[in-house]
C-alpha cells in the first residue's frame, strides 16, 4: 500500500486526484476498504492539495462526491443481490462483525448509516446492508449524503493542514513511512472519539471489533 501512496504523490496531478476519488468510491461500492481504507485516500487528497499538486476546492468535492456515490452503489448492490452478497467469502470470516453491523442498522436505521462511515468495517458494509434491508432510498440518501460531506471534509482538511508536517517527516524517515504514519495518527484520533461515543450510546455495539487490520 505504501508504494501505491508514494506513486500517487508523484504522478500527474489530474491523474492523482482521479485515483484518490476512485479509491474512496471503491471502498464502499466494491469492498476495497478491506484492503485500502478510505481515510488514507481522503487524507492523501488533502496532502496533495497542501503540496500544491491539486487545488483544495477541487479535491474536496471529489472526495465527498466519491464517498456519496460509492455508498449509493453499495446500497444498490445490496438491494439487488441481497443474501447472495452476505454469503461472499470475503465476509464469511467476518460474520460476527457483520452481525453486529446488521443489529446496529436494525436499531438505529439512518443514524447507523451516518455513524458507520466513521468506523472502518461498518463503512465498507453498511451501504450494502442498508440496501439488503430495503431501507427506504430517500432516508438512505439523506444520511449517506450527510455522512459523506462530514467525513470527506474532515479527512481532506486534516491532510491539507498536515501537509507541511508531512514534508518534514518525509525528509527524515522517508516518503512512504511518513504518509502511512500520518494517516494512522489521524485515523486513530478520530476513530477513538467515534468509538467512545458509540460505546456510550450503544453498549451492545463493539466498533473496535469492526476495525480492520489492513495488511
Amino acid at each position: 500500500m505504501s508504494n501505491l501512496i508514494a506513486g500517487i504523490l508523484n504522478i500527474n496531478p489530474a491523474l492523482a486526484g482521479t485515483l484518490v476519488g476512485l479509491l474512496v468510491f471503491a471502498e464502499d461500492a466494491l469492498f476495497v476498504g478491506f484492503v485500502i481504507p478510505g481515510e488514507t485516500a481522503a487524507v492523501l487528497g488533502g496532502v496533495l492539495a497542501s503540496l500544491g499538486h491539486v487545488p483544495l476546492w477541487l479535491i474536496l468535492p471529489i472526495v465527498v462526491l466519491a464517498a456519496i456515490v460509492g455508498d449509493t452503489v453499495g446500497y444498490e448492490v445490496g438491494k439487488h443481490f441481497g443474501p447472495a452478497l452476505l454469503n461472499l467469502r470475503v465476509l464469511a470470516k467476518r460474520r460476527g462483525r457483520l452481525d453486529r453491523a446488521q443489529d446496529f442498522l436494525r436499531r438505529r436505521g439512518g443514524l447507523a448509516v451516518f455513524l458507520g462511515r466513521f468506523v472502518a468495517f461498518f463503512r465498507a458494509v453498511m451501504p450494502a446492508l442498508a440496501g439488503t434491508s430495503r431501507m427506504p432510498y430517500p432516508r438512505f440518501v439523506v444520511f449517506n449524503a450527510a455522512g459523506g460531506i462530514v467525513w470527506g471534509t474532515i479527512y481532506v482538511l486534516l491532510g491539507f493542514f498536515a501537509g507541511k508536517s508531512y514534508e518534514v517527516v518525509a525528509r527524515t524517515v522517508g516518503q512512504d513511512t511518513a504518509i502511512v504514519v500520518g494517516a494512522v495518527v489521524v485515523i486513530g484520533i478520530i476513530s477513538w472519539q467515534v468509538v467512545s461515543r458509540l460505546r456510550r450510546r450503544h453498549p451492545g455495539v463493539d466498533p473496535d471489533g469492526a476495525r480492520e487490520n489492513h495488511q
